[in-house]
C-alpha cells in the first residue's frame, strides 16, 4: 500500500477492488444498492462495487442512495458510473419509492452527537432499518453494525466473538443493538437473508483511531489511556469485506466481526508516532483493565486476512499526518468508557 499524496489519490485507493472483490462480483447475481451512501465509507464502497463489477464483466446497476448534502460527492459518484438517488431515509414513503434491488449494503446510522439528540439517534438506528428491511424483504442485506454492542473485555481475552452475548454501554450502542434486533426480527419473520457486519475502527487516513492518536501526538495534546488498546482496519479492507459478505447472507442473520487481527496498544502507537514526528507523547492516567475489542478470526477464516496490516497502516497514517494531510475532524472518541458519544 503506497501512501497517497492527495485526497483524490486516497479516494481512488479506497475504491480500488482486490482480485477477490472482482471474483465475488463475478459470481454475484443482481444489482447492488448502497443505502446511506453519502457518509464516510459509502462513496468509496459504491465506487469499489462499480469498478469490481466492470472488471468482472458483470453488467449491473450500482445505486447510491443518500440525502447527499454534498453535491460534490454525488457528482463524483455519477462521474464514476454510479447511479445516485436522493432519499431521506427518515421518510418511510421515500424508502417505499426506491426500486427493488437484489443486493443491499446498508450503511445508514448515527453515532456522532448521539448524546445531544438520543431521540434522533434511536430513530435513525432503529426505525429506519425497520422501514428498509420491510421494503427490501426479498433482498440480500449486509447491514453495518458496530463492535460497540459488546462489553469491554480484558485485553488478554483476544476480544469478543460473534457468539458472545451483547452488553452495550450507553444509548448509541444500545440503539445499534436495536438496529440488529430489527434486522433479525424481519429476517426471521420474512426469510430475508441478512448479515450483521460488526465493524470497529475503520481508518482511511483522514479519520480513525490511529489518526486520533497521531494528531494528538503531533499537537502535544494529552492521550487518555483509560482505554489502552483497540482494533483497527484499513477502510479499503473493510469495504472489501462488506461487498464480499453479500454472498454470506442468511436467515436468521449471520453475525460477522470485521476488524484487523492485531490488538494495538494506545501507548505503543503514541510512541511510534512520537518517534516519527520527533516529539514526546503526553499521557493521561494509566491503562484500564479492559477495552472494547473484537475477535475477527471468523471473518479472516471465511474471507481471508486484511491486505493492509496494522504496522503498514500506522506508517501510512504517520506519513499522511506529518505531511499535513486533510482531516474530517470526526474523532472516534475511542477513549470513552461510558458509551457517551
Amino acid at each position: 500500500m503506497t501512501c497517497p499524496g492527495s485526497e483524490d489519490q486516497l479516494e481512488a485507493l479506497l475504491a480500488s477492488p482486490s482480485a477477490s472483490d472482482v471474483e465475488a462480483l463475478r459470481s454475484l447475481s443482481g444489482d447492488v444498492m448502497i443505502l446511506g451512501a453519502g457518509g464516510k465509507m459509502g462513496p468509496s464502497l459504491a465506487r469499489r462495487v462499480r469498478l469490481a463489477s466492470e472488471r468482472a464483466g458483470a453488467r449491473r446497476r450500482v445505486i447510491a442512495v443518500s440525502r447527499f448534502s454534498s453535491q460534490m460527492v454525488q457528482q463524483r459518484l455519477e462521474d464514476a458510473g454510479v447511479e445516485t438517488m436522493v432519499c431521506d431515509l427518515l421518510d418511510p414513503r421515500q424508502i417505499q419509492e426506491l426500486p427493488a434491488c437484489e443486493n443491499i449494503l446498508y450503511l445508514a446510522g448515527r453515532k456522532f452527537g448521539s448524546s445531544e439528540r438520543p431521540d434522533l439517534t434511536w430513530a435513525i438506528n432503529t426505525t429506519v432499518p425497520a422501514d428498509a428491511v420491510r421494503r427490501f424483504c426479498d433482498s440480500r442485506i449486509v447491514a453495518f453494525s458496530t463492535g460497540n454492542v459488546y462489553p469491554f473485555v480484558p485485553v488478554s481475552s483476544g476480544g469478543s466473538r460473534e457468539d458472545d452475548p451483547p452488553a452495550p454501554a450507553g444509548e448509541y450502542a444500545q440503539s445499534c443493538l436495536g438496529r440488529e434486533r430489527v434486522f433479525e426480527y424481519y429476517s426471521r419473520e420474512n426469510g430475508t437473508r441478512c448479515l450483521l457486519l460488526r465493524l470497529n475502527y475503520a481508518v482511511d487516513l483522514r479519520y480513525g483511531v490511529l489518526v486520533d492518536v497521531a494528531r494528538k501526538v503531533q499537537d502535544g495534546q494529552p492521550i487518555d489511556l483509560a482505554v489502552g488498546s483497540f482494533n483497527a482496519i484499513w477502510q479499503g479492507d473493510a469495504n472489501s469485506y462488506a461487498l464480499r459478505s453479500l454472498a454470506l447472507c442468511e436467515s436468521p442473520p449471520r453475525v460477522l466481526n470485521v476488524t484487523g487481527p492485531e490488538i494495538v496498544s494506545v501507548r505503543r502507537a503514541a510512541w511510534f508516532f512520537a518517534q516519527r514526528f520527533g516529539t514526546q507523547p503526553v499521557f493521561l492516567g494509566e491503562e484500564g483493565p479492559t477495552a472494547l475489542l473484537s475477535n475477527a478470526s471468523l471473518c479472516h477464516q471465511l474471507l481471508g486476512c486484511p491486505e493492509v496490516s496494522a504496522p503498514v497502516l500506522m506508517d501510512r497514517v504517520a506519513t499522511w499526518v506529518e505531511a499535513g494531510g486533510a482531516t474530517l475532524n470526526l474523532p472516534t472518541k475511542y477513549e470513552v468508557t461510558d458509551g457517551g458519544y
